[in-house]
Order: C-alpha cells, then structure tokens, then sequence
C-alpha cells in the first residue's frame, strides 16, 4: 500500500508541476468541513501553506463555500486556480488525483459535498480566464469530528510540501 501511494503522488508531482507551467498569480482554494476529520483535508493544506508562499498566490480556505470568495478570487486575477478538497475516488486514504472539473459530466460523483463545484468552477472560467484544476484526495473518515486521520496528515504534509515548492 504504501509503494502504490508514493507512485501515485510522483504521478500527481509531475502533473500538478505541469500544470503550473506558464503560472503567474495562483489561487489556491481549500474546500472542506473542518468537523467532518479528513473532510477538511483541502483547509488544512492551505493553513499549512501560510507564510510559504509568495505573494502571487493567494490562499483561501473556504470551508464549504467557495462561491462566497468568488469576487475575491476575480479581483486577484489569477492565471491558474487549485482547487483542493476530498473526494472519493475509490482508493487507498491519501491518494491524489488532479480532475479536469470543467469536463466532468457530474461532479458529484467523488465529492464529499453536494456543492456544485462544477457551476463554480465554470463562472470562474468565464470571468477569470484562469486554468482550473481539483485536486481530489480520498479520505479514510468523513465522520463528525476534528483532526486529520495519520494517513491524511501524511498526505497533507507532503502536498504542502509540493506545493511550497512549486507555486510561483
């Protein structure tokens, strides 16, 4: 389990570093409800993420209301928007994904919320011209209560990580 973890993620690395090609002001938006444990993994890396980054990214940790940064996020006006956030993907607790949420056909086929991450993604797309991607990662428990599992800590620590180092 843990060999196939860590080949997913140098998958995910040189896909998210792809994907940040040509980046000049990021957004980085942390989805997920910090009562419901692995739930908030997408708050946790942007807390993480505080005072390592640049100040051509901007970091937001919306719980589970990213329409309600939506004019912050176009004010910003960013070329690139990462969207992090639980989903299921029906794999190992900690493994990444990148999806292309725009060419969903239904996104709430892996997310842990009902919001329609799709709807937003897609205004944002309008108004920003930005590249958006969701960075999903499968969580092990979405119960009520607080604090990341010792699976998600450890894929939160290591995406802060990859991160801090590959954001402009």
């Amino acid at each position: 389990m843990k060999n196939q973890w860590k080949a997913d993620n140098n998958r995910i690395e040189g896909t998210l570093k792809n994907w940040l090609t040509c980046a000049r002001k990021v957004v980085v938006v942390g989805i997920g409800n910090p009562l419901r444990k692995d739930d908030y993994i997408g708050g946790s890396v942007v807390e993480d993420l505080r005072g390592r980054v640049s100040q051509r990214v901007y970091l937001i940790e919306c719980e589970t209301v990213p329409e309600s940064f939506i004019g912050s996020i176009t004010k910003f006006k960013p070329t690139h928007v990462l969207l992090i956030d639980a989903g299921f993907l029906n794999r190992n607790p900690g493994s990444l994904e990148l999806v292309d949420v725009l060419g969903m056909a239904d996104q709430t086929a892996i997310s842990t919320h009902a919001l329609p991450l799709q709807i937003f993604c897609e205004y944002l797309k309008k108004t920003t011209g930005a590249k958006i991607t969701l960075l999903v990662i499968q969580p092990k428990d979405t119960s009520f209560g607080e604090g990341l599992t010792t699976e998600l800590k450890e894929t939160e620590g290591y995406l802060a990580n990859l991160l801090s180092k590959s954001l402009p």
